[in-house]
């Protein structure tokens, strides 16, 4: 392990930080975070929890600049194997999650912001954008599910069509956050909204399916097989 990705905890609260610069997703950083969710859903069982939460952060400009392309592009099976099913596993994840969006969230890393329940975005610095268009590359249709699931229709055309960058207020006034803050506040605002949450845990599996069943259409298009090759 390199500590790309690192965990602490406060109480309930599990942090998850990823700490790999710009946090471009590769196989190997997509393995630590897994490794730390593995930690995360094993101690909450052992414990038999009745509050807990996860919040993911980034550090610096970013909180993920999305996916480190050439690496994605080059290894077989990453979209599938790796990517795809991180997105599902967060989106599913058995707790209540946040993002602490504590600068840019770019393309692949929006993906992963907008699989948490609650998100948390700082309001002076820091855009929320799918750049696809602009790579130009295809948009995975599971991927296209969940964004058109958790935006309005005139968001998403906005988001997917015009690549608009959205600052904190911007994201704030779209829904697409539930909280902007100072760049200091992040942090402690998503644990407060984690923290206020957390309660929820209670409901143990429940939670994880409540949720698989609000977002079955993204699932169902997020485990497409070999989607890429079909391009």
């Amino acid at each position: 392990m390199s500590n790309q990705v690192t965990l602490t905890r406060e109480g309930p609260l599990f942090i998850l930080s990823m700490k790999n610069g710009e946090n471009r997703f590769t196989t190997n950083f997509i393995n630590e975070i897994n490794v730390i969710l593995d930690e995360v859903e094993n101690i909450i069982k052992h414990e038999n929890s009745e509050r807990a939460a996860l919040i993911t952060i980034g550090e610096g400009k970013f909180y993920s600049n999305g996916l480190d392309l050439e690496h994605a592009l080059s290894t077989p099976g990453f979209f599938d194997n790796y990517y795809l099913k991180l997105l599902v596993r967060v989106l599913t994840f058995p707790i209540p999650t946040v993002a602490a969006i504590n600068g840019h969230a770019f393309a692949g890393g929006f993906m992963l912001a907008l699989a948490h329940d609650y998100r948390v975005m700082r309001a002076d610095r820091g855009f929320l954008c799918m750049n696809e268009v602009e790579i130009p590359s295809p948009l995975h249709p599971g991927m296209a599910a969940i964004v058109r699931i958790k935006m309005t229709p005139r968001t998403y055309r906005d988001c997917v069509l015009q690549a608009h960058r959205f600052n904190g207020p911007d994201a704030l006034d779209q829904g697409l956050v539930d909280i902007i803050a100072s760049q200091n506040d992040v942090l402690p605002k998503a644990k407060e909204l984690a923290l206020k949450w957390s309660k929820r845990a209670s409901a143990g599996a429940i939670y994880g399916n409540l949720k698989k069943e609000m977002y079955v259409e993204g699932i169902k298009y997020l485990e497409i097989k070999n989607w890429e090759a079909k391009l």
